[in-house]
This record gives structure tokens, C-alpha cells and sequence, in this order.
């Protein structure tokens, strides 16, 4: 099985990992793509889902409420703070596209309803991970300072010819503190759009070990393993990662080959 993806683009909602249809099993993820004046009704059903704005501004409408002019942005590379809106399970709601919009849709089931949220861009944390050959700016966007019970989602801009998240690492083992079992999804962007990065996953006894060529519109879902990602020279890197697990936040482990590497 191959655990790379691609989005077509196509006006509407285009889901792409489901629940059911592919190699996870606590997260789906999907792309809303819209023309000015355009609409999508949503139902999230047993879902908590974020919605971030990866480009354009729209109108959100659910209940009595409506909120204006939702994204701050033309594309990832112009401004580094997404603004996103989060849903609870069992919510309906409208998204009116005030220009073109292109919006990452991401879910997990859950049991708890929770309350809906608008997250601007002054909530979304920026930080600078890693060194020089490894380093990226790192946001995080939907975590425990949200509404969210369970996702956790960011956006990472890699140094250009760095690598990411490097020692790989993983969390498919139930060994808290250190590491839980969540899956994960990147979904890659480049500027200029032909550029490509590489996304690593393998498993230590080597039944899994793939080195996938990613390009602009292209995702990896990572059900288990290490992972590690590295962007090429001259392109603008940037992924969308979205996480899902028993815990909410980062209890990982390092692959300890590497884990000297600090």
C-alpha cells in the first residue's frame, strides 16, 4: 500500500483520506475549493474538525451566528499565521467564498461536543525548530490551547535544502509519558509549485521503508513509523501537518540510532 496521496483540483469538497478507505483510523483529511461567491454546506457529524484557510477569505454561517471574513492570506507563502475556524461534532454550518478559497479540512472522531471557535492569526504560536541542516519554522495552529479535544494541527516551512523533523521519530507505541500511539498526515506545497521534498517513513525492522517523492497537492498519512522529511535547494517547502491519537500533543520518540543527532 502506498501511504502518498494526491489532490485534483475540483470546486467543492474533495475528501481524500477517509476513515474506513485508507491507512488511518483517527483522522481524515479533505480540501474545500471554492470560487468567489461560491457555498459548501458541511456537516460534521461525529467529527471535531478544523478548518484551516490556506488561501482566500470567506463568510462562515452555522446557527444564528456568521463569521466575516475568515483568512488573512493569498497563499501559505505570503503570510505564515493561518487563520482557522474549529468545529465541534453534530455542528452544520454554510462557508461563503468571498474570493477564491482553498481550505484543509480536518477531522477525528470524538464524543464530546464541544463549542465552535474562530481562531485569528494572532492565535496561532510561530516558533524556530532545529538548526541549520535541519531547521524550519514551525506554527501551531489547533492544539490544547483550543477548543479542539483531540487534533492537533500546524503548518511547517522548511530552510530551504534542510531537512524536517530530524532525528525521525514516531508514536505508534502506548509508552507514556514518552510516546503515544497518534497518526499523522503532512500535505505539501511548494513555491514555484514544480518543486518537490522527500518524505520518509520506514519501521525499524525495515518492513516498511519508503522514500516518497512529494510534489506540490501531494500528502503522506503516516499510520506508524519514523519519519522525517527533507526539502530541496532553490523551492519554498511547506507542509501541513495534522495529528490524531489517545493523547492530544507531542509524545513521540526519537529513533535512537540517531537520537545522538540533538
Amino acid at each position: 500500500m502506498s501511504f502518498k496521496k494526491r489532490y485534483e483540483k475540483k470546486i467543492g469538497y474533495t475528501p481524500i483520506c477517509k476513515i474506513g478507505e485508507c491507512s488511518l483510523k483517527k483522522l481524515e483529511f479533505g480540501i474545500i475549493e471554492l470560487e468567489a461567491g461560491g457555498l459548501q454546506e458541511f456537516d460534521t457529524q461525529d467529527r471535531e474538525v478544523a478548518f484551516i484557510m490556506l488561501e482566500g477569505h470567506c463568510d462562515v454561517a452555522f446557527d444564528s451566528t456568521c463569521w466575516r471574513n475568515v483568512g488573512n492570506r493569498k497563499n501559505v507563502f505570503e503570510n505564515r499565521k493561518a487563520e482557522s475556524f474549529y468545529m465541534p461534532r453534530d455542528q452544520k454550518l454554510q462557508i461563503k467564498a468571498l474570493y477564491h478559497v482553498k481550505i484543509a479540512v480536518c477531522g477525528t472522531p470524538v464524543t464530546e461536543k464541544t463549542e465552535a471557535q474562530l481562531l485569528r492569526e494572532d492565535h496561532v504560536v510561530l516558533k524556530t525548530l532545529g538548526r541549520v541542516p535541519f531547521e524550519r519554522e514551525t506554527s501551531f495552529i489547533i492544539d490544547g490551547n483550543s477548543n479542539a479535544k483531540v487534533l492537533t494541527i500546524g503548518e511547517c516551512y522548511v530552510t530551504e535544502g534542510n531537512w524536517a523533523g530530524f532525528p525521525p521519530h514516531k508514536h505508534d507505541e502506548d509508552n507514556m509519558p514518552t510516546e503515544c500511539i497518534c497518526e499523522e498526515i503532512y500535505y505539501f506545497l511548494f513555491d514555484p509549485e514544480q518543486g518537490f521534498g522527500v518524505q520518509c517513513l520506514y519501521t525499524a525492522d525495515g518492513a516498511l521503508d519508503e522514500a516518497y517523492r512529494v510534489k506540490n497537492d501531494e500528502l503522506v498519512e503516516f499510520p506508524y513509523g519514523y519519519h522525517s522529511t527533507v526539502s530541496t535547494p532553490g523551492y519554498q517547502t511547506y507542509f501541513l501537518w495534522l495529528m490524531a491519537g489517545d493523547y492530544q500533543g507531542f509524545n513521540r520518540s526519537n529513533d535512537p540510532a540517531h537520537d545522538w543527532i540533538k
